[in-house]
């Protein structure tokens, strides 16, 4: 009987794990299903570019995995129990109606969502690009505005780096500006700080800085201090939240909702349940946990990947390090920056910037989408025979 391995969501570390366990393990061995909501991979890291009109190449999960032995199922996953090995997933040729499929093991890779945080009128009238349908709401948002009209982003992480100087370029008519809890770019070093700014200035946006936003509007934001901030556009990027449902499970999770792993990426609770990117609290250099991002998450999916593998054929574990070489901030099409990190994502005074910064940024996102096609980075696949099955016996 062939092992069952069933992989939630195709996002950069679900599809790379699914694909890469493709190229590990005998076809003869193994079931692999990738399950999605949409037809198509969708570059995460591209939502702020496909907000302000940009096109992206479509890629479709049915072509990229043609041939593997991985079999892409559409739809979306509404609960998993861990304790039967089941996934329910919705059958898109019937709505209402739920498909379970049974896993051996199964590779949790659902990902994250905007964090809104609970702050008052977020949800009502906030605009979030943490996937595709929110950056199309956006654009069309952006695309209905006037000249002069403000658009407020909220959060002074990457993503709203990202966002406030993609939309202050590509709409110079717009009065564009960020709100950030702390300062400008104050993870960065003094040269990451300083080019940060030189761009916002060039760009004409605004930045408030140490201005929490306790309240958001239709018409404007307001900030802890007291002050409103004018905003026909408010798009909140203040964080992440993990999908709901493993924390509906038995699985044990973090206070977030992450599923609590080892250096494998195997649930602590559950050996046949292994979790990557977002999804997983995984621990970097110095116990450190990783943050959300592409940058941690494809480590995570190689390592769950050669881990399952390794032992469903008696293969060694990998023991990779997982750790940060940078941070890659688009500032634009045009502007960017490389800021050079340790091992424990601490900022070193080594950054790259401008537009080599730009070019170095956008081999980085076409890499990753290389990466998801390729997950083994062009090595020959070696596909080994399955010779034990790590499983629990199904509850009765």
């Amino acid at each position: 009987m062939q092992h069952r391995i069933v992989v939630l969501g195709a996002g950069y570390t679900g599809a790379i794990a699914a694909g890469r366990l493709a190229k590990r393990l005998r076809r003869e061995d193994v079931a692999i299903t990738l399950v999605n909501a949409e037809s198509d991979f969708v570059e995460r890291v591209r939502m702020h570019q496909l907000a302000v009109g940009q096109q992206l190449r479509p890629r479709s999960l049915a072509e990229m995995f043609a041939g593997t032995g991985v079999e892409v199922r559409l739809g979306k996953v509404t609960g998993v129990d861990v304790d039967r090995r089941t996934v329910a997933v919705t059958d898109p040729d019937h709505p209402g109606e739920d498909r379970e499929l049974e896993y051996d093991t199964l590779v949790y890779a659902l990902g994250s969502a905007w964090n809104h945080q609970g702050v008052p009128g977020t949800v009502e009238h906030a605009h979030e690009i943490a996937g595709r349908p929110g950056a199309l709401r956006l654009r069309e948002r952006l695309a209905g505005l006037d000249a002069g009209e403000s658009v407020v982003v909220v959060g002074g992480g990457l993503t709203g780096l990202e966002a406030a100087t993609e939309i202050a370029e590509a709409r110079p008519d717009l009065d564009v500006s960020l709100a950030a809890r702390g300062g400008l770019g104050d993870w960065l070093s003094p040269k990451g700080r300083r080019h940060l700014r030189k761009v916002f200035g060039s760009l004409g946006i605004t930045a408030y800085e140490n201005a929490a936003v306790t309240e958001v509007a239709a018409d404007h934001v307001a900030t802890a201090d007291g002050a409103t901030v004018p905003a026909a556009v408010t798009l909140w990027t203040a964080g992440f939240a993990v999908h709901p449902i493993a924390r509906a499970t038995t699985l044990n999770v973090t206070d977030t909702g992450q599923i609590v792993v080892d250096g494998t990426m195997r649930s602590v609770s559950h050996p046949d349940v292994y979790a990557v990117g977002d999804a997983a609290m995984a621990a970097g250099p110095g116990d450190k946990p990783l943050r959300m991002s592409c940058a941690s998450g494809t480590p995570t999916a190689w390592q769950a990947a050669d881990s399952i593998a390794a032992r469903l054929t008696g293969g060694k574990l990998p023991n990779a390090p997982l750790r940060y070489f940078n941070q890659c901030i688009s500032l634009g099409r045009r502007e960017g920056l490389i800021q050079y990190v340790t091992a424990d994502d601490r900022a070193v005074g080594a950054a790259l910037t401008g537009r080599f910064a730009a070019v170095y940024k956008e081999l980085v996102c076409k890499a990753a989408a290389w990466g998801v096609a390729n997950p083994t980075l062009g090595v020959p696949a070696r596909r080994r025979a399955v010779t034990r099955a790590e499983v629990r016996p199904a509850a009765v």
